[in-house]
């Protein structure tokens, strides 16, 4: 009997539909957001435990790495939210076809860059 399932499936060969990236997409955000949630408790008490902390987490947050890791999770915030709209839409029956999903990936990637471009411009 001829087995014909794949010997060695080579998962950097394989091309995912843009839909697949959209859903791998907003689980990385999630577990971001879930990893810098932390980070931003932190920076939240120290900014009301007292003025010479706040003043310090000023100055912290003012150095270029500080704006960076602030951006990174700003887009996370802003893609996951926008994935999180997408799929409540196609919870309401708009956009469940394929030509739909790869049509909403498509705008929330876009919309991603955009508002990426724009909180960029915003802290810099």
């Amino acid at each position: 009997m001829k087995d014909s399932r794949p010997v060695n499936l080579d998962i950097g060969t394989i091309k995912l539909p843009i839909t697949a990236y959209a859903s791998i997409s907003h689980r990385v955000s999630g577990v971001a957001m879930v990893a810098f949630s932390f980070v931003l408790l932190w920076a939240f008490d120290a900014s009301l435990s007292s003025r010479e902390s706040f003043d310090s987490l000023v100055s912290l947050l003012s150095g270029f790495g500080a704006r960076a890791a602030v951006w990174v999770i700003g887009v996370a915030l802003l893609y996951h939210s926008l994935a999180g709209v997408k799929h409540l839409i196609m919870d309401f029956g708009v956009g469940e076809s394929l030509e739909g999903g790869v049509l909403g990936s498509r705008i929330v990637f876009i919309l991603t860059l955009l508002g990426a471009a724009a909180l960029g411009v915003a802290l810099w």
